[in-house]
């Protein structure tokens, strides 16, 4: 059995209107494991939503393949598909019947068992306001009841496409919470953001795309460790410090208190500075956060895009849908 829940190879979207041929996803490889929170993060336009679709058998892939649970999708859909729950668009409640109300009609019209909705209202933390109207919800409450919808069925998977969109910090928290409860109960989330400070609060793995493609994937942990390290430097004298580290081949940065400096080797600074009869104040390693390596990726993948576009040879195909 696979250690995934969902996997793509090769998987592309071509779109054909009046301005030619667009490429939503270009060759994209994803593998969610199982268990836990994974982030599939990219700009706005860089593919997410028509994946999401492509997995939920709404947009047809023009090639690659796709599974769910080990199944190939779309042509073995339906035999996974009650196992799966997604927030991909938003639903459609009665808004003169309370949330309660909607969830027992829904249960009732998928025959899941209305014992369940209990159990949803509290999940999703509405216990309290579930009997109030629909209409006098705000807005990240009405989210939450649409994930509350969703767990009708129970599911092993939860997609959620951009569920803080247009909420208030109250709200973000609110929808934050709610899906690190869902991963600790062994629910695995499909989480679809560009708000990098809330993923990196919930997601224990995560998927980065741009432009349609594979930039980075892994465990969140491994992801902020990649890449450059850098170290706050406290001196009395920064501009002399700067000037020696430099002379050494280290790049140093003014900051409001000392240096940035970039490095992997912390004791080399200090080394440096000793030997020149400049103390250390402090040193500290900086620890990236998932923004700087989203902002890093994409940055490349742009510039990338843009020599790309002046090299006579491209290809003429790429696009952003």
């Amino acid at each position: 059995m696979t250690d995934y829940v969902i996997e793509t190879t090769g998987l592309r979207k071509e779109f054909r209107g009046r301005r030619g041929l667009r490429v939503a996803v270009d060759n994209l490889d994803l593998a969610v494991p199982a268990g836990g929170v994974h982030g599939f993060l990219g700009p706005n336009g860089s593919g997410k939503t028509t994946t999401i679709r492509m997995l939920l058998g709404l947009a047809r892939a023009t090639q690659g393949t796709m599974r769910l649970f080990g199944e190939p999708v779309p042509h073995r859909l339906p035999a996974v598909i009650d196992r799966v729950g997604a927030v991909v668009e938003s639903p459609k409640f009665s808004p003169n019947f309370s949330g309660r109300h909607n969830l027992l009609l829904l249960a009732r019209s998928i025959g899941a068992p209305t014992t369940r909705v209990d159990a949803a209202v509290e999940t999703v933390g509405l216990t309290g306001r579930d009997r109030d109207r629909y209409k006098s919800y705000s807005l990240g409450m009405k989210q939450r009841l649409a994930i509350a919808a969703t767990l009708l069925k129970d599911p092993q998977l939860l997609i959620l496409d951009e569920p803080t969109n247009g909420l208030d910090p109250a709200g973000i928290r609110e929808i934050r919470d709610t899906i690190r409860d869902l991963g600790e109960r062994g629910v695995t989330v499909l989480l679809s953001s560009h708000i990098l400070a809330e993923v990196q609060q919930v997601c224990t793995s995560a998927t980065i795309i741009g432009n349609g493609r594979l930039l980075a994937s892994g465990k969140v942990a491994d992801l902020l460790d990649s890449g450059s390290t850098a170290y706050a430097v406290e001196i009395a004298d920064p501009a002399a410090a700067a000037r020696v580290l430099g002379a050494a081949g280290l790049t140093a940065t003014p900051t409001e208190t000392g240096l940035r400096v970039e490095t992997h080797d912390g004791a080399a600074v200090t080394r440096t500075l000793g030997e020149a009869g400049l103390w250390l104040t402090a040193l500290t390693p900086l620890r990236r956060d998932l923004e700087s390596v989203f902002l890093e990726l994409t940055a490349a993948d742009t510039l990338g895009n843009a020599a790309q576009a002046h090299d006579p040879g491209a290809d003429p195909r790429g696009g952003v849908a």
